[in-house]
């Protein structure tokens, strides 16, 4: 082999103080890393790891599950939940959906009209949920009152009977969070671009065909992770349920995560409260799958 093709094979020559000085700086860089890095690493260890591994300790025993089955209380829980979900999500998805339409409109007082819109969204939610639970006390409240002053009607004592206050729950998580998603969904309408409506208007094509071949394919992925996400928050909705019909009567309206908490505190059994709301997981285990898939998805198309 030729001088020449040594020095090429060689590569370029780097004096030996360079070649100790880049090293230093590259030990420097990694000594910052790990610094900037250790205090994040440690409090996810302490606040996600370590909770969510002694949770799954807590309720990894069979016979806590056994207890739960033989409860009449949580086989209701159960069913309550999937309802509480199934109705409210799909209902506040699909009227979220339906007014970013109509807040898309520029117009001075819907605008106006959106800022109100958004105020049950960024109240508290603990004292917007008591309000309510006060304003269908079925014998002084606001909406029983209004009822027999406007119409003469005598209204129902809402929270005494299991499917009024069923439905007064998921009325109130719906008005709470309904506004956020009607947000989001607003903000992926205006994102799509006006050229191509421009385009189909002059092909001839009318509102409903551009709702239809533009609006529905460019939303079905955002409408979708919306969806799973919004599942995910409402499967562990807690204050909705436990400050507007506080699982009554008789626990008749309690779902996972009240029952969860009913169990852990109330009769001092926290293994079997934490069995209750992990009980939730072969729900939620698809859920989340679904949502890392969607957002996969969408990572691939952009």
């Amino acid at each position: 082999m030729s001088l020449t093709q040594q020095a090429i094979t060689a590569g370029p020559f780097v004096p030996a103080g360079r070649r100790r000085a880049s090293a230093r700086r590259r030990d420097r860089e990694w000594t910052w890393a790990v610094a900037f890095a250790l205090p994040y690493a440690a409090v996810f260890l302490a606040l996600v790891l370590y909770p969510v591994g002694y949770g799954l300790w807590m309720g990894s025993r069979p016979a806590l599950y056994a207890d739960l089955f033989d409860s009449p209380v949580y086989l209701t829980a159960v069913l309550n939940t999937v309802i509480y979900v199934g109705v409210s999500v799909n209902l506040k998805m699909a009227l979220a959906f339906l007014l970013s339409g109509f807040f898309l409109h520029k117009r001075r007082w819907i605008r106006v009209l959106l800022v109100i819109f958004i105020l049950p969204w960024a109240t508290p939610a603990l004292p917007a949920f008591m309000s309510i639970h006060w304003m269908l006390n079925g014998h002084w409240g606001f909406l029983n009152n209004v009822l027999f002053a406007l119409f003469n009607i005598e209204g129902p004592v809402w929270l005494i009977d299991r499917w009024l206050g069923m439905g007064a729950n998921i009325a109130a998580t719906i008005w709470k969070q309904l506004p956020f998603w009607t947000v989001i969904l607003l903000a992926g309408r205006m994102a799509i671009p006006q050229e191509l409506f421009e385009a189909a208007e002059v092909d001839g094509a009318n509102g409903l065909h551009r709702f239809r071949h533009i609006t529905l394919p460019l939303m079905a992925n955002l409408y979708a992770v919306c969806t799973l996400l919004s599942t995910i928050w409402t499967l562990g909705e807690f204050n909705a349920v436990n400050f507007i019909s506080g699982g009554g009567p008789a626990m008749s309206t309690e779902v996972l995560a009240t029952i969860g908490i009913r169990y852990a505190f109330t009769l001092a059994n926290p293994p079997l409260g934490v069995a209750a709301v992990l009980s939730a997981l072969p729900l939620l285990i698809p859920v989340v799958a679904l949502l890392i898939r969607r957002l996969r998805k969408s990572s691939v198309q952009l």
